[in-house]
């Protein structure tokens, strides 16, 4: 929550201090929005290419864990080594996707839950096959955003919001029901 604060606090700083053209690139980046992303260089996707690789060939250790930690340890799985390492990961790959276009959300959250629903767990094919999927929803949701007005374009964090949060809701309700 501290850091939360901070970070909020920092934002605010940025905001404050920023002229009129940045104050809107930042606005839209918050908001989501592929139209303002810029590419960045080879010492960005490195490290995140080479995390991917390593999160998407731990496909069964991440099956073994999904058993729950006590029947991953008794299958012989170290998971105090695993854990750590899946957090720096996930979070690594989480700050190279905000960096390049904001926080879209839903995707990460609703995709791979849907697939999952389809096509069973099994972690191996869940991994690639939200990769592709989230790809294909961003894109869809990115047409969306550019098209829905005829002058101007949404955020596309407001459009995969609109859809997503819905089907998260929807998700809960049947996992509780």
């Amino acid at each position: 929550m501290a850091v939360g604060i901070l970070a909020n606090a920092v934002l605010t700083w940025l905001l404050y201090l920023a002229d009129d053209a940045s104050l809107r690139s930042f606005l839209f980046w918050m908001m989501g929005s592929l139209g303002h992303s810029q590419p960045l260089s080879l010492w960005w996707w490195l490290p995140a290419l080479v995390t991917l690789i390593w999160l998407v060939r731990q496909g069964r250790r991440l099956d073994v864990l999904a058993l729950g930690e006590n029947q991953a340890r008794l299958l012989g799985l170290n998971v105090r080594w695993l854990q750590p390492r899946l957090v720096l990961a996930v979070c690594l790959l989480t700050a190279f996707s905000v960096a390049m276009a904001g926080p879209i959300g839903f995707v990460g959250l609703v995709v791979p839950h849907l697939l999952r629903l389809l096509a069973g767990g099994k972690q191996r094919f869940l991994l690639p096959a939200s990769m592709l999927a989230g790809g294909l929803v961003l894109t869809l949701a990115d047409v969306a955003a550019r098209t829905a007005l005829t002058v101007g374009e949404l955020p596309i964090g407001a459009v995969t919001a609109t859809l997503g949060a819905p089907v998260f809701i929807w998700l809960l309700v049947r996992r509780h029901a």
